[in-house]
């Protein structure tokens, strides 16, 4: 099951409920292919970490660990990012998932 969102990401969604239809609309899209589940979030979570986001990196992060992903394997996704990136990008990556995975439960 799925970490209930952050509180200001429900809020925008409540004000603009047009935008969250059509990002459950995108999202859908995005599923349908031969990838299965755990090769989706680890992909979504090197996206995120390639466009520097740092909120979709700790959804990502947040939404794997709900979904069973180890922190061996996001380590992976910034070890790989990282020739890409350069340093300064690994590691703002690397603290965005500590972010999560360090939180107490």
């Amino acid at each position: 099951m799925l970490p209930e969102p952050p509180k200001k990401y429900q809020r925008f969604i409540a004000r603009f409920p047009k935008l969250g239809q059509a990002w459950e609309a995108l999202h859908e899209a995005g599923e349908q292919g031969p990838l299965d589940a755990r090769t989706q979030r680890l992909v979504k979570l090197a996206v995120a970490v390639g466009a520097l986001r740092e909120g979709s990196v700790h959804a990502s992060a947040r939404k794997g660990m709900a979904e069973g992903l180890t922190e061996a394997e996001m380590m992976q996704v910034v070890a790989l990012a990282a020739g890409t990136l350069g340093m300064p990008g690994a590691v703002a990556a690397f603290t965005w998932i500590h972010d999560v995975l360090d939180k107490p439960a």
